[in-house]
C-alpha cells in the first residue's frame, strides 16, 4: 500500500458523511442505493474515481443510517400514551434524590396489547418509589414515553443531535404500575463488571469524593461526580481524563506488554512456541480491549483501540504502518462502524488532536527524549489546536489547560492510572491486597485534585467567546496547523493571525435607542434578555430541579456566553417560583456586580432588592420602568415583577405570571407609544391573558415560554385563541426554540431569529 493509500479513502469518507449532517432532511432509501451502486461504478474509474467512490459511499452510508435511527424513534401519535416495554438496563444507573435514571435497551413494546416496532435505547427515569435497577438486569414496565427533544439556544447543547448519535429513540418515566417488574434471564453484562468494580473501590476508601474519582478512572464511572468537579475538570482543560480517555486505553495496552515482558523473562521457553513481538502486540490488544470495554467503549477509547488493533495485526504480520496510515485506518473503521459518530464532539476532538501531534512533533526527538518533549511540548500543540473546537462544541477553553495537561497528564496516566489498574485486578484475584493499593490511588488522587482546585481558580482558567461562525472554526484551524507546522515552512508566526476572527468576533449590538430581546428556551418555566447598546438585563433564569440540574446553570450562562454578553447590570426575579427563580442563584454567582431586584425577595435563597412600582434604569437611551402589580401579601404570581421597556422604535412588556386579577392595573400603567412586545402572562394560562388586556396593551407580537407536552398543558388553546382573534402573531418557545427581537430605534420591533429554524437538520424535532 502507498504510503497516501488509506489517508485519501477516509478523507472522502468523512467528508461525505460530513455532507449529510448538513441536510435538512434526508433522500429516501432508494436514492440511498442509488448512490451506493454509482459509487461502485465509478470506482472502477481510476485513482480520482476511488476517490469520488469513498465520498459517495459516505453519503450514501450515512443517509442510510441517518435514515434508520430516525424512523426508528417513537411515532409521533404514540407520544403521551402508557407503553409495555421489556429491555435490559444498558448503563449504570444514576440514582438521585428525585429518580433513578437509566437507559433501557428495548426488546420489544406494545400498545394496548398491540406490538411496536420500537428498537434502540429508551432513557428512563423512575421517580416515585423507585426499586433497585441494578446493570444488566431485564424489567417490564409501563412507560410514558415522547420522542427524544431538547432545548434550543444560542450556545447551547444539542440534546436531539446527541440521542440520535447515542441511538436514543425516546425519553420517558415509569407509570405507577403492578407491572413493573423485573424478569430473570439479564445474562453477562461488561456493565454488571464496571459495577462490581465500582463498588467494590466505595467500599474500600473512606473519602466519598475519592472514590468517585478512582471509579472514574477506573471504569469511567462518573457519577459520583459532582458539576462543581466538572467545573474543575473544564477550568484546567482536563475532562478527557477524567472519564477513561484513549491516552489511558494507551497506558492498558502498555501495561499488557510489561506483562507478557515479565512471562517471557520468567519462562524463556515461551520464545519457542511464540516469538515474543508477536505476543506482546496481541497481549496490548487484549488489554486495550478489556479496559475499552470497561469504560463502555466511548468513542476516544475506540479510537485508540482500533489503532492499538491496527498496530498489533500489523505487527503479527510483520508490517509496520506510520502513525497517519494507522489513524487514516482507525477513521475508517469509526465511519463504517458507526456514521453518526461524527455527531459527537468527542470524534472530532480525538481524531483531529492525535492528527496534530502526528504532524507537528513528527521528528522532534527519538527516545526518551522524544517521549518527554511530546509530554511537554505535545500539551501546549493540543491546547492550541484543540482551542477553536472547544470554542465550537462547548463554548469556553481554559488558558490555564496547556499547564494543567503538563501536570496531570503523565501523573494521572502513568502513576494514577496504573496504580488503579493494579488494584483493579487484585479486587478479582486477592481482595484484601486490594484495599491499600487503592488507598494509595485514593491519596494519589486526592493530592492531584487538591493541586487542580488551586489552579481552577486562576484568571483565565473560564474563558469565554460568543458563538463561533464555522469559518472562523476553520480559520482558527488552519492557524493552529501553521503555528506548529515542522520546521521549514515559512512566516510559521502569521499563522497566529488566523485566530483574529476566532478571539474578535464582531458583535451586532443595538444602535442608541435600540435593544435588542431574547426570550430562551428553558422548558417550562421563563428567562428573557434584554440587551442595549452597553447594558444587559437578565429577568428570571429557570429552573433547578432536585436533581441539581439548574437551568440558570445549563441554560442562561451559555446562552449569556454565546451572545457575547461579558456582564449583566440588572437581574430580576420576577417572583419566587421555582420555575423563574430556581436558576437565579447560578446567574448571580457568575455576575456578582449585577443590581437584583425581585417581586417576592423574601422566599428567595439570595439577598435581593425589592421591585418597587415607578424605579427606573436609563440605559443608552432605553428606559427600563417597574409596572404597579400584585400587593404584598397577595397570590404570588401576582406579585410578578413587571418590567415595560421603552425604546425610540418599540417597546416591550416583561409580565411574569401575572393573572387577570392584576392586568387591569398592569395595563392601566403603559403609556402611549411605539409598537409593543409582549411576553404571554403565565405562559399563556387560563387565568391570564384576558380580552380586555390584550385590548389595552396592543401587542404587535406574542412570546409564551413552556414546556414540550407540559402537564400543564400551556399555553391553554382558548386563550391563544383569543390572540389569534386579536391579530396578534405569536411564538412558543416548545415549538421555535429560543427567540430574539429586534428593536432597533427607527423602526418596529420584529422577529430576528427563532433557534429552531436557525439550527434546523434532519435530526431536529
Amino acid at each position: 500500500m502507498r504510503r497516501d493509500g488509506a489517508l485519501v479513502p477516509a478523507v472522502m469518507l468523512l467528508l461525505g458523511v460530513l455532507v449529510v449532517q448538513w441536510l435538512l432532511r434526508l433522500p429516501p432509501a432508494w436514492a440511498c442505493g442509488l448512490l451506493a451502486v454509482a459509487a461502485l461504478v465509478v470506482f472502477r474509474l481510476g485513482r480520482y474515481g476511488r476517490a469520488l467512490a469513498w465520498c459517495l459511499l459516505g453519503v450514501a452510508w450515512a443517509c442510510w443510517r441517518g435514515g434508520t435511527a430516525m424512523d426508528a424513534r417513537l411515532p409521533r401519535d404514540q407520544e403521551g400514551q402508557d407503553v409495555t416495554v421489556v429491555g435490559q438496563v444498558a448503563d449504570l444507573p444514576l440514582v438521585r434524590s428525585d429518580a433513578t435514571g437509566f437507559l433501557l435497551r428495548v426488546e420489544h413494546a406494545s400498545l394496548g396489547g398491540t406490538a411496536l416496532p420500537l428498537a434502540g435505547r429508551v432513557r428512563v427515569n423512575w421517580y416515585r418509589g423507585a426499586a433497585d435497577v441494578a446493570p444488566c438486569s431485564r424489567w417490564q414496565f409501563t412507560l410514558r414515553l415522547k420522542r427524544p427533544r431538547g432545548l434550543l439556544n444560542p450556545g447551547g447543547t444539542d440534546s436531539e443531535r446527541s440521542a440520535l448519535e447515542r441511538n436514543i429513540v425516546a425519553v420517558g418515566y415509569v407509570r405507577d404500575d403492578p407491572g413493573n417488574v423485573q424478569l430473570a434471564g439479564a445474562g453477562f453484562c461488561i456493565n454488571a463488571v464496571r459495577h462490581a468494580i465500582s463498588h467494590g473501590i466505595a467500599t474500600r476508601v473512606d473519602d466519598a469524593h475519592d472514590v468517585a474519582l478512582l471509579q472514574a478512572f477506573s471504569v469511567g464511572d462518573t457519577r459520583g461526580l459532582s458539576q462543581h468537579d466538572w467545573e474543575v475538570a473544564r477550568a484546567n482543560g482536563i475532562p478527557h481524563l477524567i472519564a477513561i480517555s484513549g491516552f489511558h486505553v494507551g497506558v492498558a495496552g502498555l501495561f499488557g506488554i510489561w506483562l507478557v515482558r515479565l512471562g517471557y523473562l520468567l519462562l524463556p521457553r515461551l520464545g519457542l512456541r511464540l516469538p515474543r513481538p508477536q505476543a506482546q502486540a496481541m497481549a496490548a490488544m487484549l488489554a486495550a480491549g478489556v479496559y475499552s470495554a470497561l469504560a463502555g467503549f466511548g468513542l476516544p477509547t475506540v479510537r485508540s483501540l482500533l489503532m492499538i488493533s491496527v498496530l498489533a495485526l500489523a505487527r503479527c504480520s510483520r508490517r509496520h504502518p506510520d502513525g497517519p496510515q494507522t489513524l487514516a485506518l482507525a477513521l475508517i473503521a469509526v465511519l463504517l462502524v458507526d456514521p453518526l459518530s461524527v455527531l459527537a464532539a468527542g470524534f472530532w476532538l480525538s481524531f483531529i488532536g492525535v492528527a496534530f501531534l502526528m504532524i507537528c512533533m513528527n521528528g522532534r526527538g527519538k527516545g526518551l527524549r522524544g517521549f518527554l518533549h511530546e509530554l511537554s511540548a505535545g500539551q501546549l500543540v493540543m491546547t492550541l489546536s484543540l482551542l477553536p473546537l472547544t470554542m465550537w462544541f462547548f463554548g469556553e477553553s481554559s488558558l490555564v489547560g496547556a499547564l494543567s495537561n503538563l501536570i496531570a497528564v503523565p501523573f494521572v496516566s502513568f502513576v494514577i492510572v496504573p496504580v488503579t489498574l493494579v488494584g483493579m485486578i487484585l479486587l478479582g484475584l486477592c481482595p484484601p491486597l486490594a484495599q491499600p493499593v487503592l488507598w494509595c490511588a485514593a491519596w494519589l488522587a486526592h493530592a492531584q485534585w487538591w493541586l487542580l482546585e488551586w489552579m481552577a481558580t486562576w484568571p483565565g482558567a473560564h474563558w469565554y467567546l460568543p458563538e463561533v461562525s464555522w469559518w472562523a472554526l476553520l480559520f482558527a484551524t488552519l492557524g493552529a496547523l501553521w503555528v506548529f507546522a515542522p520546521r521549514g515552512l515559512p512566516l510559521r508566526w502569521l499563522g497566529a493571525l488566523l485566530f483574529l476572527p476566532l478571539l474578535r468576533p464582531g458583535l451586532d449590538l443595538p444602535a442608541a435607542g435600540g435593544f435588542q430581546l431574547w426570550m430562551l428556551d428553558v422548558g417550562q418555566g421563563l428567562s428573557m434578555v434584554v440587551r442595549t447598546r452597553q447594558h444587559v438585563l437578565v429577568y428570571d433564569a429557570g429552573a433547578r430541579y432536585p436533581s441539581d440540574f439548574d437551568l440558570g446553570e445549563a441554560a442562561v450562562l451559555p446562552s449569556l456566553h454565546a451572545l457575547g454578553i461579558g456582564h449583566v447590570d440588572l437581574l430580576v426575579a420576577s417572583h419566587a417560583d421555582n420555575d423563574h427563580a430556581g436558576g437565579i442563584p447560578a446567574v448571580a454567582a457568575a455576575f456578582p456586580a449585577a443590581e437584583r431586584v425581585s417581586g417576592e425577595p423574601e422566599r428567595l435563597p439570595i439577598a435581593m432588592g425589592d421591585c418597587v412600582p415607578g424605579s427606573a434604569w436609563q440605559w443608552d437611551g432605553v428606559t427600563l420602568r417597574v409596572l404597579p402589580s400584585g400587593a404584598a401579601g397577595g397570590p404570588a404570581n401576582d406579585r410578578s415583577c413587571v418590567l415595560l421597556v421603552e425604546g425610540s422604535g418599540g417597546r416591550a412588556l416583561l409580565t411574569g405570571d401575572i393573572t387577570a386579577a392584576v392586568e387591569p392595573k398592569v395595563a392601566a400603567a403603559i403609556p402611549a407609544g411605539p409598537p409593543l412586545v409582549l411576553a404571554v402572562p403565565h405562559h399563556g394560562s387560563r387565568t391570564s391573558s384576558s380580552a380586555a388586556f390584550l385590548q389595552a396593551v396592543s401587542p404587535v407580537q406574542a412570546l409564551v415560554s413552556a414546556g414540550w407536552r407540559n402537564r400543564f398543558h400551556h399555553p391553554n388553546a382558548a386563550v391563544m385563541q383569543r390572540y389569534e382573534a386579536a391579530g396578534v402573531p405569536w411564538l412558543n418557545t416548545a415549538t421555535a426554540g429560543a427567540v430574539q427581537i429586534n428593536a432597533p430605534p427607527d423602526r418596529a420591533p420584529y422577529v430576528a431569529a427563532t433557534w429552531r429554524r436557525r439550527q434546523s437538520r434532519y435530526w431536529r424535532e
